[in-house]
């Protein structure tokens, strides 16, 4: 019986997946007009600055998580980035409503137009390869429409560390082929638990949520491929997101069908698949670039972070931390301090500033500023990191092994 719902679960997973590549999930804006125009009044100003890099972000939520998400949204938001938020199919009616209405009554979105919602959602199961075929979908679609130079995942529970201006000056001088994706090849506990283990995620199939089903037999280990594990956060160039999407070689599609029936693929999936390229096993940078504090071994789940944890966030001098409980006060502390935000108004940046008197004010787009860059001592820090990280005894050492 095992083997029969294994052979039907195979099945069905290579046409979704097949189907993944080649059908666009529906926007609540057309795909056709799904591109950045900034409407600059002044006759002057008709030509635009460009910045010198560019992120594109897949933000995930989940059913409760609104207002976390909206006030993620403006600490996080730039209009010199993408930004695609996907809302999945257990959040309520309400909720989607709430978020869609929150975008587009929003002026500075509207006037932008960088920031796009999935309308029709998938269902996500926590563990299951529908996390990992969400990202995937929301790659293809930032490839199509719009010019960036590293994509980035987060979900409503991470939150910045610093402005996006910090972040597009740190990485200003970098090469545009870097992969920020924390790997090992040590799996240890996780190859008897998540290496051999055969599940299947009734979400691929169903709009009823449910946990992931078991198969009694196990697997042997690959030996087509080695297996890596690591963070699901991750910061990908176009480059690489391009190669796991279009695939001029066999394994990326070969590696997502071996994950659709894997515990926890986000962790291991862009791990396996960079570390066992020979052309981009050398891009990797052995980091998530997120401060986690995760709890006592076995270190699965990370614990929530408050006020006795800003200190060392900071020191970190990583770009984004996780996971923050909805209004935790610490959050007010990295609006004041770390992004210059107030409620209700953007982090700070050069496109939004004000005048003197208004200088911490970022509550819309000053259309004479836009491509100007403020980075701040956030900037600093995460160029330390960098610094650290590309050094060539870490760089060389941490690499795929």
């Amino acid at each position: 019986m095992g083997i029969k719902v294994l052979v039907v679960s195979l099945l069905l997973t290579s046409i979704v997946f097949s189907f993944l590549y080649f059908i666009p999930t529906r926007l609540t804006i057309p795909i056709h007009s799904w591109k950045p125009i900034i409407n600059l009044t002044k006759s002057n100003m008709s030509i635009t600055k460009p910045y010198p890099v560019t992120f594109s972000y897949l933000i995930s939520a989940s059913k409760g998580d609104s207002l976390k998400l909206k006030r993620m949204l403006y600490a996080l938001y730039h209009p010199g980035n993408y930004y695609l938020i996907h809302m999945d199919y257990e959040a309520t009616e309400a909720e989607h409503r709430d978020i869609a209405e929150f975008v587009g009554g929003n002026p500075v979105f509207g006037e932008v137009g960088n920031v796009w919602i999935v309308g029709k959602p998938n269902l996500v199961t926590y563990r299951g390869p529908t996390m990992l075929a969400t990202t995937i979908h929301a790659l293809a679609l930032l490839l199509r429409t719009c010019r960036w130079d590293w994509f980035i995942n987060l979900s409503a529970s991470d939150y910045p560390l610093i402005t996006q201006d910090d972040l597009i000056h740190a990485f200003s001088d970098l090469p545009r082929d870097l992969n920020f994706i924390q790997h090992s090849s040590h799996l240890g506990w996780k190859l008897n638990k998540r290496g051999k283990p055969i599940t299947i995620d009734p979400a691929l199939y169903s709009l009823n949520k449910s946990e992931l089903w078991w198969v009694i037999k196990q697997r042997a280990l690959p030996t087509a491929f080695k297996l890596y594990t690591g963070s699901a956060w991750t910061m990908i160039s176009r480059s690489f997101a391009e190669y796991c999407v279009v695939g001029w070689d066999n394994l990326p599609r070969t590696l997502l069908l071996y994950y659709t029936n894997f515990v926890s693929s986000p962790e291991g999936y862009f791990q396996t698949v960079i570390c066992n390229s020979e052309d981009y096993k050398n891009t990797t940078i052995n980091h998530d670039l997120h401060y986690i504090s995760w709890d006592t071994p076995p270190k699965q789940h990370p614990r929530s972070l408050g006020l006795r944890d800003f200190k060392r966030m900071v020191q970190s001098n990583r770009p984004f931390a996780r996971k923050f409980k909805q209004n935790a006060p610490v959050l007010k502390k990295i609006d004041q301090q770390l992004l210059k935000r107030r409620r209700g108004e953007f982090a700070y940046g050069g496109w939004c500033s004000g005048k003197e008197k208004t200088q911490r004010s970022c509550s819309g787009l000053q259309s004479e500023n836009y491509g100007v860059l403020r980075p701040g001592p956030g900037s600093r820090r995460l160029k330390s990191l960098l610094t650290k990280l590309l050094s060539t005894r870490n760089h060389q050492k941490q690499q795929c092994r």
